[in-house]
């Protein structure tokens, strides 16, 4: 009888392997930066905490440091875009300019950048949304098919936003 066996995603081993490196969070981030750009591709890629509590939302990566400093925050106003990745865990896709300014009030910053379309990616733990992996590319780059493809790689950033900052 012949067994089949499935190859290791190499993309996803990498940022697996990442997590047990000393210099946390920064080798885990650049891996995930890394093998999501190879993966699905992005222009602009940050990862964002949540507080349910406040209500805001904390800038813990940035791929563009520039324009997009790590540190920053920002309050989520209630709406769709937060019922849906917020509250329910969903991933957001906009594929145009227009959809983006919908939604951002930061569209023209991410409009310079040649971005055009997002990806916001849920990290869930115990029914609740603690951060996001945010993709950003031009025009109609991303599809449902994204999303799944991004799922592996949000559930594996789930340790730097549980690990107390002194672990």
């Amino acid at each position: 009888m012949t067994r089949t066996r499935s190859k290791a995603d190499p993309l996803l081993c990498a940022v697996a392997a990442a997590q047990g490196r000393a210099d946390q969070p920064d080798a885990l981030f650049a891996a995930l930066d890394q093998a999501v750009k190879s993966a699905i591709g992005h222009k602009l890629f940050t990862i964002l905490t949540y507080d349910g509590n406040s209500g805001e939302a904390a800038r813990i990566y940035s791929n563009l440091p520039g324009p997009y400093p790590t540190g920053g925050r920002k309050r989520l106003a209630p709406g769709p875009w937060t019922e849906a990745v917020l509250d329910r865990g969903e991933a957001y896709i906009g594929r145009t300019r227009d959809d983006l300014r919908s939604v951002f009030s930061d569209h023209e910053l991410i409009a310079s950048l040649g971005c055009e379309s997002v990806l916001n990616m849920p990290v869930r733990w115990r029914g609740r949304t603690l951060g996001s992996l945010n993709l950003l590319h031009e025009a109609r780059w991303y599809g449902e098919d994204d999303v799944a493809a991004c799922l592996p790689f949000a559930q594996l950033t789930l340790p730097a936003l549980l690990a107390p900052a002194d672990l």
